[in-house]
């Protein structure tokens, strides 16, 4: 028998012999959350963020470039129209920065005289490196219009790090709040005894600083908005890296990797803010973390404004019981179901709805006419 007549043909190697490859899309929602989150959320960042880089990913260098090669949005509701919005230039140590002036139609008292005002400050979020006036642009039109004619809203554009970092951002904040209050208020008709600020995220960091500054210097202040602040920076190496076992916050590790804010792009913001190796403790530690703030005794009423799904969701909670155990008067809302950009989801998800809603009651009852 020749040895050709030993072979016998084998049909499974006449099939196909790809293996079919299962790995997960690059910033992809982890299998084990996805089931957590709004369903709706969960399509719409599937369709837009899925298989993209972060910007945290991107070097600064070329982000500052071209912002909107890198840039996803997507979600914000276009906010109600308003009477007038304008810019005016405030003077900063080392330049200026640009705040936007959202006003209501005027209202008249019985006299037929201009009421006065409320006014609310407002700090973007983005890490303190990202953001711009567009970021709230809608989210302060919405205020505005909530309010009804009580309330004009000032959005600040603060400089950003790494080219301005802490405590730059800090010091342009607290410069806006008292050029507003003290160069402004006249000219805006503004009641300087109803005066609220508030953020997201970095912005929520900033507000609160700004909060106990007002409480320092016996600057009367109505209302802190808090919307998934970012309230204590120690849990991260001096080198800037999430320090995962000595976490105080279970949050952090349960939302380690996380779409919206990882711990990666957290540890990002942290050493674009405070630099490599970060500022050794001081006196004036407690700006960078208010959580750390020696007393809150005597701070203005907060809103705090929390997400299920964001690894800020413990230490923002947790700034809020040592505020009411201070004896402040707080709101604490958390939203089910959400992740750490649900405030700026409005246009597409209930939460975020919700969460602007939460906000116009709160300065309705704190500062309204």
């Amino acid at each position: 028998m020749s040895q050709q007549e030993h072979l016998v043909d084998n049909p499974a190697l006449h099939k196909p012999q790809f293996t079919e490859i299962q790995q997960p899309l690059h910033n992809s929602i982890p299998a084990d959350l996805v089931g957590r989150y709004d369903p709706v959320y969960v399509e719409h960042y599937n369709k837009h963020n899925a298989g993209r880089l972060h910007t945290h990913e991107v070097p600064i260098e070329e982000f500052r470039k071209n912002p909107g090669r890198f840039l996803v949005a997507y979600g914000r509701a276009q906010g109600p129209d308003v009477y007038r919005i304008t810019e005016q230039k405030c003077p900063v140590k080392g330049g200026e920065i640009t705040i936007r002036i959202f006003e209501p139609h005027p209202k008249l008292n019985e006299q037929g005289e201009q009421k006065k005002r409320a006014a609310y400050i407002n700090f973007h979020g983005g890490g303190w490196v990202f953001g711009n006036l567009s970021t709230d642009h809608d989210f302060c039109k919405t205020l505005v219009d909530g309010l009804a004619g009580d309330l004009v809203a000032f959005d600040v554009d603060y400089r950003l790090a790494p080219e301005n970092p802490f405590p730059i951002p800090v010091e342009d904040c607290w410069a806006a709040f008292n050029w507003l209050r003290t160069e402004k208020a006249a000219e805006f008709n503004l009641d300087t005894g109803r005066f609220a600020v508030g953020g997201a995220s970095a912005g929520g960091h900033l507000a609160a600083v700004i909060a106990h500054l007002c409480r320092n210097e016996a600057i009367p202040l109505r209302l802190q908005v808090l919307i998934v602040p970012v309230c204590d920076m120690h849990h991260f190496t001096p080198e800037g890296e999430f320090d995962r076992d000595n976490c105080p916050y279970e949050s952090y590790r349960e939302m380690e990797f996380a779409p919206a804010l990882p711990m990666a792009r957290m540890a990002y913001f942290h050493r674009h803010f405070l630099g490599v190796p970060r500022p050794a403790p001081s006196d004036e530690d407690w700006k960078i973390s208010p959580i750390l703030a020696s007393s809150f005794e005597g701070l203005a009423p907060a809103l705090v404004s929390t997400a299920e799904l964001d690894p800020l969701r413990d230490e923002g909670e947790a700034y809020a019981a040592k505020l009411k155990a201070a004896g402040v008067p707080v709101q604490l809302k958390r939203f089910p179901g959400a992740p750490h950009t649900f405030h700026a989801l409005d246009g597409i998800l209930k939460v975020g709805q919700q969460g602007n809603a939460t906000v116009i009651a709160a300065l309705k009852r704190e500062v309204g006419a």
